[in-house]
């Protein structure tokens, strides 16, 4: 794989990335540099290890699961979105408390993300292209661009106000159908 192919290849998977990213940052109301680290961190860890994942297993699983990821992610992002939006509706408590860089929310928008770092893995495998460097800089493209769409995120959410969670449950919708359709 070529340099051009291979950065433009981490910079589509990264896109989903960093658009959750801003989604997650706008509905943050205290955000640090831990959470920018937590999602950054894992989304590039996901982003990475997906393609492996895919390479390894090959052509197996692509026979039996079809667009099943796609419904997964789809999912995973919907419930999430639905969650940031109707908790924004309730008590400024039940608001603050929720915390998407943290516990099984984190897990499940990284794999979410990477859902099609998984089936680019697997292309590479039925290509017969080796998979350690590209899944080494598609990793790092994601933590940089999650690094990026959290700093952004943060930045609109002081504009937003109010608005700001539900705004980013809408995003993290919108991704879900996008990646589903």
């Amino acid at each position: 794989m070529d340099s051009v192919t291979l950065i433009g290849t981490a910079l589509a998977l990264a896109m989903d990335a960093f658009a959750v990213a801003i989604a997650v940052a706008v509905s943050l109301n205290s955000h640090t540099w831990r959470h920018t680290f937590r999602l950054s961190w894992h989304f590039g860890l996901f982003q990475a290890l997906m393609p492996i994942t895919g390479w390894l297993l090959g052509g197996t699983i692509a026979k039996y699961a079809g667009n099943l990821g796609n419904w997964i992610a789809c999912g995973i992002l919907c419930m999430l979105g639905g969650k940031m939006i109707r908790e924004s509706f309730h008590e400024e408590q039940i608001a603050r408390d929720f915390d998407p860089t943290r516990g099984m929310s984190l897990v499940g928008l990284s794999v979410a993300t990477s859902l099609d770092a998984f089936a680019v893995g697997i292309s590479l495998a039925l290509l017969h292209v080796s998979v350690w460097f590209p899944a080494v800089i598609i990793g790092i493209v994601a933590f940089a661009m999650t690094a990026i769409g959290m700093f952004l995120g943060k930045r609109a959410g002081l504009y937003l106000g109010e608005w700001a969670e539900r705004l980013g449950g809408a995003v993290l919708i919108c991704i879900g159908l996008k990646i589903l359709f």
